[in-house]
């Protein structure tokens, strides 16, 4: 199976965040849940998932504008450190207050991972990462404001004059919306961008999850619970049965359990209008189905760490990809690697640099076959 370059484009990768965030992030040795802490490393910092997506993207070099709702004096904390960090941003104001998230990450020494032979990682990856402690991350978000009709109407019409002037090269919609948003805005928001040549990138949850691919998004981006979520009516939970035998060639059978549930998830969302899915299976990878064929990138050893912020590292090399052309097994390489780099790194946005070389080069790009809609 093969996938072909396409042609690149130039331009900025404009992100949007209608839940922008002020992340806190608690760094503690020893969490005691019941008891009194005492914090030894505070961060505060602009978040939201498509401000993650650009500091990674802006990171490595690419022009990026931030976009999205901000109100209150959270708000203004957002506005000043993204000024700080030298990202461009044109956020749209609101009167309700732009929430605030906490990740609380404990220190204490847990079992080490045990010794992975080095067989199983080129270069012995396996056994380096095996000498990291393990860490423990809590995350506690909160819902956002409520949004009215007025200002989405106010955010749609600024990113359609952002649209128009030109200069974009892709669009990311990533995030929770923030109450008062109806579950079909992402989806109009990608029709927009593809009215104007713009290819998107959605990664959401729920509603605006299924709703999502009615846009026709190039991509959209769930991890295997938020497909399942997006697929399935709240009312009627998936039954719990054994797998019907498989031929021992089938690779959705050989790789990691649930693998054939989400290419039939993906395929689903691409019937609805999506042009790829990449669904992210935690430490088992991504899975992609795309118009080329479908592939799964498996990791060659699992990196410790705070796990908040790497889907967004993920995007943004899918992003990178998008935009520059690369083949779809080199995009996932990337995309998952930075993914790993983001754990590593202690706030969400960052990525390890090291941690990205190091694990690259022993991520295997491995050809699945799609599962047909009509076969579930």
């Amino acid at each position: 199976m093969t996938s072909s370059p396409s042609a690149p484009r130039a331009g900025t990768i404009l992100t949007v965040t209608l839940n922008l965030a002020l992340d806190v992030t608690y760094v503690a040795d020893g969490v005691d849940w019941d008891g009194v802490n005492r914090v030894r490393t505070v961060h505060r910092r602009a978040g939201g998932k498509g401000v993650n997506v650009a500091r990674v993207l802006a990171a490595l070099g690419h022009d990026v504008l931030v976009t999205g709702l901000a109100g209150g004096a959270v708000g203004h904390a957002v506005r000043a450190d993204l000024t700080a960090a030298a990202l461009p941003a044109a956020l749209t104001p609101i009167t309700g207050e732009s929430r605030t998230t906490l990740a609380v990450t404990d220190h204490a020494p847990l079992p080490r991972t045990p010794p992975v032979p080095a067989a199983a990682s080129p270069g012995g990856g396996a056994e380096r990462a095996a000498l990291r402690p393990r860490r423990r991350t809590a995350l506690f978000n909160e819902p956002g404001p409520v949004v009215s009709a007025g200002e989405l109407d106010r955010f749609a019409g600024d990113f359609e004059v952002r649209l128009r002037r030109g200069g974009i090269a892709a669009v990311v919609i990533s995030g929770s919306m923030p109450r008062g948003v109806p579950a079909g805005f992402y989806a109009s928001l990608a029709r927009r961008a593809r009215d104007h040549g713009i290819p998107v990138i959605v990664d959401a949850d729920g509603e605006a999850l299924r709703h999502a691919p009615a846009g026709r998004p190039a991509i959209v981006k769930p991890n295997a619970e938020e497909l399942t979520r997006a697929l399935t009516p709240a009312a009627h939970p998936p039954p719990r049965t054994a797998p019907a035998p498989a031929p021992a060639e089938d690779p959705s059978r050989t790789g990691p359990p649930g693998l054939r549930e989400a290419l039939l998830g993906a395929e689903t969302l691409r019937a609805a209008g999506a042009g790829a899915v990449v669904v992210s299976l935690g430490a088992d990878g991504l899975l992609a189905v795309t118009p080329e064929g479908a592939w799964r990138a498996a990791m060659p050893y699992r990196v410790e760490g705070n796990p908040t912020g790497a889907g967004d590292a993920l995007v943004a090399g899918l992003a990178l990809g998008l935009v520059e052309g690369i083949p779809w097994p080199e995009r996932l390489r990337r995309a998952a690697a930075l993914g790993a780099a983001a754990v590593a790194a202690p706030v969400a946005g960052d990525i390890d640099r090291d941690v990205f070389r190091a694990i690259a080069p022993g991520i295997r790009i491995e050809p699945v076959r799609p599962q047909p809609v009509h076969d579930r």
